[in-house]
Parts: C-alpha cells; structure tokens; sequence
C-alpha cells in the first residue's frame, strides 16, 4: 500500500470517531466534504433548527451523502431542548416525570419525542441524563435527573429508553459513571466524585446497569474524577473506567461516546486535541465536539490529532480502527433501526398532560385558587448552566396572561438587585398592590440571592403564591406554593391553567 493511500485511511478512521456540529440551517460545503472522507456523524444545536420541516430537509441533504450517517441531537425533552429550544418543550423533564412516578408514562413520553425526531432524520438522542441528582447543591444536573433515589432513577431510565427506541431514535444513557452527586459544572472545571466502591456501585451504576438491560447502545462518559477507580484522570480519559467498569464489568460492547470534548473539565489540562486523544486511547469510541467549538477547522485539526498520535505511538491504530468499527456498527443498527418505525409527524397532548400530573401544591387553597383578579407576577432569573439553551423562554408569566388578560409581569436578575437595592419594592411589590402577587422561582433553594428575595417578598406580601420551577423546597413562603418539577414550557402552561382555573378536564 502506498504511503498515500495508508495517510488517506487513517485520516478515514480519525474521521469517523468524530460527532462534529457545525453551524447553519443547511448543510456546509466543509461537512459534506468530510463525509466523503471518513466523517461517519454530525450533531445538531440549536442553531441548525427553524422548523420540523427544515430540519427534515437538512438531515436529508446530509444523508444523501451518507445513507448511515449518525445525525445525533442533545434533546433531553426538559428544560435541555434543542429540537424546541425557540419555544421551550412541550413536553416536562426528567424530574417532573420522576415525581409522577409512572413509567408507562415516561415511555409515552420518550416514545412521542421520538415520533418527532425520527420525522426530523434524527437517529441518535444524546438522552436520557441517568444520573441520580443525590447532591442538591449541584449545578449541572439538577431537574435533568429523574430524582435522587437510585431505584426511581432506574426504572424511568429503562422506561425512557424503551419509549425512544420504539419511535425509531437511539438512545445514549449519561453521564457515566454518573455526574449526580459533584458541585462543580464540568463546563467550567472538573467536579470530583469522591464516593468508595460500595457507595457508587448502590448509587450511581444501578441506572446505567437499568438503561444497558432494556436495550441502550450508546452510552455518553462524564468529564469528572472519580478517584475510587481512577484518581488521575476524568472518566471520560480513563481506561480503568471505561474499558474496566463500563466493558468489563458492567458487559456493555457498544458505542461509548465522550461528552462535548471542549469543555474545560477536559480541556484546560489536555487541550481539544490532547482530550481527544486520550479518549480514544481510554476506550471512547466517538468524540462529541461542535457545542462550543463550531469552526469548520475543528474535525479537521481533532483528525490531525489522532493521525499524529498514531505515527508518533501515543495511540494504537487497532484501537483507532476498533473505535471506527464500534462507530460503523452504531450507525448500521441506528439506521436500521429508523427503516423499522413509520415516520408519523402527528404529535399529541401527551407532553402537557404530563406536565399537569407533575404538579404538586402546598398550602391551603381555598379562597386562593384559582386566582380571582390578574396578578403580578414577578420572575426571579437564575444563570443557567451552558446546557440550557438561554434562548429558551421559560417562566408562568406569559402562559398565564394568555388565560387571565390584565396579567401584568416583570422579571428580576441578580445583577438588577445588586445594582438597584430598591427593584423589588419599585418594580415587584408597588405594581401588585391590591392585587395577587405570583413569585416564580427556579432553584431557590441553591441560589442564595433568589431564597432572600422571596423571603422578602413573601416577608412584605405573606398572600403571595410562590411557584417553584427547579428543584422541589418548601420554606413555608407564600399562601401557596406551586411546585412544578422542572421549567418547561409545558409546565409553565400546568402551573398556569392552575393559577387561572383554566385546565382541561
């Protein structure tokens, strides 16, 4: 073989362990052009979306280079949604369906958000998050979990998975070995999981052991230490873990895929290329980049990374081409797996039905709902971490003056109350005087800023109704407190219809 042609096939291989995104509502030259060299998938954000319909053409302008290429999306269907990131999703997150409790539920779900991926030309969803939320102090996993028991977790990880896969769409269970219990956002540094053996095998592992059992073929590693396996390097760079706990251990022989490269749990010690490299070596088989780092010279320059690696003994090229193998085999099943379900663009009312079973309430409530004048409402902003799309719209405000006209609104962030000691009082109690106040928080409890300002609401105006949109904590605030287990548009319409006494029957 020519030294050409072998260059030509390696940089093939180095190609296609890539998950590229790329921008633009059409297909770029460049990525068309790699999938003709190697380039075995692509990712979407939500800067590739306008429309159902857009997205359709897209995917099919992409696979008409590639018949088997994997078009993967992070679509959580909860407060991460790319699919819906300019209207929020129409359906509630994981922590609101693990408060329902009901699996035949959750499948429902998953399985009607597949009936719109798999209409889209998605075949890999970068879902279900199965980490089990035991640290309420976390920042980036939160209402993205199912809940913080272990057992809960699993069966509504093995629901989930179950539902996407009969609409068509793969599933990926993440992020292993599990990201529930760290007080760091692995986008910004790198959290540490500190756990014994014992603990993590009764805490973290029985999801993933559930989401392998009912049929999951990609599994997404986390950017974080857990020294108990591995007190060098993240899982999403450690051998020990992947190859040691996830294919041995736990018997799993499909496609082991790392989360976005680019983030600094990785990045800031190893650089892109040298993450990159590192997990391949460690056993990842394909390499999520494009969040962050969107420029056509990415997959390009992540290629030369591993080619070098290869010519310089950092990386074995049988462990190159066994990645490139796991990655063609993925593709091969993810495909035939899309031919076996009718595409049906029809959607339902599941995703907000769902969203109003996951309601709770606390407090007496007669005399108090349904409200019986248009309120105030006063929205109190948290910074969300870089997995919500901060395009997406959120809140009970505009739900609900849809229902009750006169629904006037005002929202409130941190910097507003640090530069303007007086805007609650100017701009949340004044306008609501001789009106119901309605205080929407998100996580109130792990934003110290946003707990005093309720307490100072609820302090001035003790009728207030408090609606929670993160996770669950009752401080005894408020007439009422609404609690709705996530902030989907789904379920700001469910807090809403409870508010105006508008819900169906």
């Amino acid at each position: 073989m020519s030294a050409s042609k072998q260059s030509n096939e390696l940089r093939g291989l180095a190609l296609s362990v890539l998950q590229p995104g790329f921008v633009g509502t059409q297909a770029p030259d460049w990525v068309l052009r790699a999938i003709g060299d190697g380039l075995s998938s692509v990712v979407l954000f939500s800067r590739n979306i306008v429309s159902p319909e857009q997205v359709a053409l897209l995917t099919a302008q992409l696979r008409a280079a590639n018949p088997a290429l994997i078009v993967a999306i992070d679509e959580e269907a909860g407060d991460v949604t790319r699919i819906e990131s300019a209207t929020g999703s129409t359906r509630p997150g994981n922590f609101a369906l693990g408060a329902v409790d009901d699996t035949e539920l959750t499948e429902s779900v998953s399985r009607d958000l597949a009936r719109q991926l798999h209409a889209a030309g998605v075949t890999l969803d970068y879902a279900p998050s199965v980490d089990v939320n035991s640290n309420p102090d976390n920042p980036i996993i939160g209402v993205r979990s199912f809940g913080v028991e272990p057992d809960r977790v699993a069966r509504h990880a093995a629901a989930w998975v179950r539902g996407l896969q009969a609409g068509g769409v793969a599933a990926c269970a993440k992020h292993f070995p599990g990201h529930g219990d760290v007080a760091v956002d692995s986008h910004h540094g790198l959290p540490s999981y500190d756990a014994d053996l014992e603990t993590i095998a009764a805490q973290a592992l029985p999801p993933f052991r559930a989401a392998l059992a009912a049929g999951v073929r990609a599994v997404m590693s986390g950017h974080l230490l857990v020294p108990a396996y591995d007190p060098e390097v993240p899982a999403t760079l450690s051998s020990r873990i992947l190859g040691g706990l996830l294919r041995e251990e736990l018997g799993f022989d499909g496609l082991i895929v790392t989360d976005a490269i680019e983030m600094g749990a990785v990045t800031q010690r190893y650089g892109i290329g040298g993450a990159t490299v590192r997990a391949v070596a460690a056993g990842a088989d394909a390499v999520c980049v494009g969040g962050e780092s969107a420029g056509q010279d990415v997959p390009g320059r992540l290629a030369d990374a591993l080619t070098d690696a290869v010519r310089a003994g950092d990386l074995t090229e049988e462990r190159l081409a066994e990645a490139s193998r796991r990655v063609r085999e993925f593709a091969d099943w993810s495909t035939a797996l899309a031919r076996s379900v009718p595409v049906d663009p029809v959607g339902g009312d599941i995703g907000y039905a769902a969203a109003r079973r996951a309601v709770r309430l606390s407090g007496p409530t007669d005399g108090v709902l349904p409200l019986a004048a248009a309120p105030h409402v006063v929205e109190l902003v948290p910074s969300t971490n870089l997995a919500i799309g901060k395009e997406t719209p959120w809140g009970v405000a505009a739900p609900l003056r849809e229902r009750l006209p006169g629904t006037t609104f005002v929202r409130v962030h941190h910097r507003q109350l640090a530069d303007r000691p007086d805007v609650l009082a100017e701009s949340a109690l004044a306008p609501a005087a001789a009106r119901p106040l309605v205080v929407v928080v998100r996580d109130a409890a792990r934003n110290k800023w946003m707990g005093q300002a309720l307490a100072d609401l609820t302090g001035a105006r003790p009728d207030a109704i408090v609606v929670e949109m993160g996770l669950p904590d009752d401080p005894g605030t408020g007439a009422v407190r609404i609690f709705t287990h996530g902030a989907t548009a789904a379920s700001g319409v469910a807090a809403a219809e409870l508010l105006a006494g508008a819900r169906p029957a």
